[in-house]
């Protein structure tokens, strides 16, 4: 019976090009492994036309890769792919290693980054999910019940004891996690009732999120020139012209096809993306891929419900590129602000700074409206909002309110509550 090493890092890479597939993904991969600290020995390819139930490749390519394996004395096999439980299990009898798929190394990566005590919870939380489905793998030697007279062994029972002591941790963190996104909400609400907007950073990882958050800021937020060297967010506050004032948030970077358990278990870290009042969305302009990065970003925002917050394009990293210089466009026909930077350098740090002033001063409505007396739930809901500043009567029944509130979320109590129409008098 094959026994599982519980070490090892020299790794042979397996990326197979299926239908669809690009070849440039081919790289991110490598990237991808690099940054889990793997030392790669070779990298087998090939095009797939239909994936095998039993091994996910053929049987050719299968025994291609073991002797590659044997030849190499590789320690880990990964595959830049999804693999079901079973495939994994019959890949390491066949390989005699290690067997990881994309989830697992992208899991790894994120436990190597996690540094905060809610990011452990969350990469821990992700893992039991994924570990749940491939408990079967580690007790092959209880699978069966043995029949004779002392030979009778527990079989099932340590799978199943197994699977329950699984389901009780996930619950229990999921528990502190609920805490933590409560604490969370709190002082989300707190910058509401202090109209302080949040302005997060998202993009693609490696588009240099960090080192523009610690240009802008001044902050000491690790960056390095590797996928996913932030993880935990880190919320700090910036001053901008006018004596306007925002808390920017640096998050989690995205990556193609982002595992669905990591999407769940940081949930509440991508909270701060889906209730920004702007987004400013990172890229890397030094890479030729960074129309589909584009793409792939827009669509992890549309899976998170963040699709309609406002975004700031930010082409960074110009100093790497000759011919494109400093300068930025306002939003118009439909299309975002963008700006094009070097973090690196500080090189268009100021024209993103006016743009962000620019933005919120345009995005914050103050003055003075009157509600008939029929509109008590908007009146309630502008008071829930912590945007009424005065209140009197009109010799209607109606209330005059004095309030400030972001455009935003202004125009989408108008749109809940549309059959009222409100009577603006000095915006």
């Amino acid at each position: 019976m094959f026994e599982r090493p519980r070490s090892g890092e020299k790794a042979l890479l397996v990326h197979m090009e299926l239908s669809g597939a690009l070849a440039e993904d081919r790289q991110e991969f490598i990237e991808l492994v690099r940054s889990a600290g793997a030392q790669i020995l070779d990298c087998l390819g090939g095009s797939l036309r239909s994936i095998d139930p039993r091994h996910f490749i053929g049987s050719g390519k299968a025994e291609e890769l073991r002797e590659a394996v044997a030849l190499h004395q590789a320690e880990l096999a990964i595959f830049d792919h999804t693999l079901s439980p079973s495939q994994e299990r019959n890949l390491e009898r066949l390989l005699q290693c290690r067997v990881l798929d994309r989830t697992g190394l992208i899991l790894d990566i994120f436990a190597q980054r996690a540094r905060s005590h809610e990011g452990k919870l969350q990469v821990e939380l992700a893992q039991l999910r994924h570990l749940s489905t491939r408990l079967v793998r580690g007790w092959t030697h209880l699978e069966r019940q043995k029949g004779g007279i002392g030979l009778r062994g527990p079989g099932e029972t340590q799978l199943e004891t197994d699977r329950r002591l699984l389901a009780a941790r996930i619950k229990q963190i999921e528990r502190r996690l609920s805490k933590v996104a409560s604490s969370r909400e709190q002082n989300r609400q707190a910058r509401q009732r202090a109209e302080t907007p949040t302005v997060a950073l998202v993009g693609y990882t490696n588009a240099g999120k960090s080192t523009l958050f610690n240009r802008l800021t001044g902050a000491q937020v690790y960056a390095a020139d590797q996928l996913f060297a932030t993880l935990d967010p880190t919320l700090r506050r910036l001053d901008l012209p006018l004596q306007q004032s925002l808390i920017l948030a640096d998050t989690v970077g995205f990556i193609r096809h982002l595992p669905h358990d990591l999407v769940a278990a940081f949930k509440a870290t991508l909270t701060e993306t889906r209730e920004a009042a702007l987004l400013l969305h990172v890229i890397d302009a030094a890479d030729e891929q960074r129309d589909r990065y584009i793409e792939q970003v827009n669509a992890v925002l549309a899976e998170i419900d963040a699709a309609e917050v406002p975004q700031i394009l930010v082409y960074n990293k110009i100093d790497l590129l000759e011919s494109v210089s400093v300068r930025s466009e306002a939003a118009a026909h439909g299309q975002p602000a963008r700006v094009w930077l070097s973090a690196q350098t500080g090189e268009g740090i100021e024209q993103l700074r006016e743009l962000l002033a620019e933005h919120f001063s345009q995005a914050v409505f103050h003055g003075t409206v009157e509600l008939p007396a029929h509109a008590g739930k908007l009146r309630a809901a502008l008071f829930a909002q912590h945007a009424v500043l005065a209140e009197s009567f009109t010799e209607a029944g109606g209330w005059r309110l004095e309030i400030r509130l972001t455009q935003r979320r202004l125009e989408a109590l108008w749109r809940e509550h549309q059959r009222i129409a409100p009577e603006i008098i000095n915006p």
